[in-house]
């Protein structure tokens, strides 16, 4: 498995505009082959930032959900509002959930 990590920064006062177009992009990413966990978390001191952290079987798959319609129709809702956007971030996930239910 694969997790990649996403930093955002949104424009002051558009994140409810962030937030809505984000929430339909990932209505779709269950259906994804491949997908795994989407997290969003807002850093407690920084309300127009938002982290993205998702997991997915492979990278391929993730790069496949990039050309979906459902994805693609959200990007232009969310570039409108975001100011900056980093370089995804790539983890090899070691899931030890399987461990800890013994």
């Amino acid at each position: 498995m694969m997790t990649v990590v996403t930093e955002i920064e949104i424009t002051s006062g558009q994140e409810p505009r962030w937030d809505a177009a984000f929430r339909d992009r990932l209505e779709d990413a269950p259906n994804q082959p491949g997908w795994v966990a989407i997290q969003l978390v807002i850093p407690l001191d920084a309300a127009n930032k938002r982290v993205v952290i998702g997991t997915w079987e492979s990278r391929a798959d993730w790069e496949a959900w990039h050309n979906t319609d459902v994805f693609k129709s959200t990007r232009d809702r969310l570039n409108e509002v975001e100011q900056t956007s980093s370089e995804e971030a790539w983890y090899e996930v070691i899931d030890f959930r399987s461990i800890a239910r013994q």
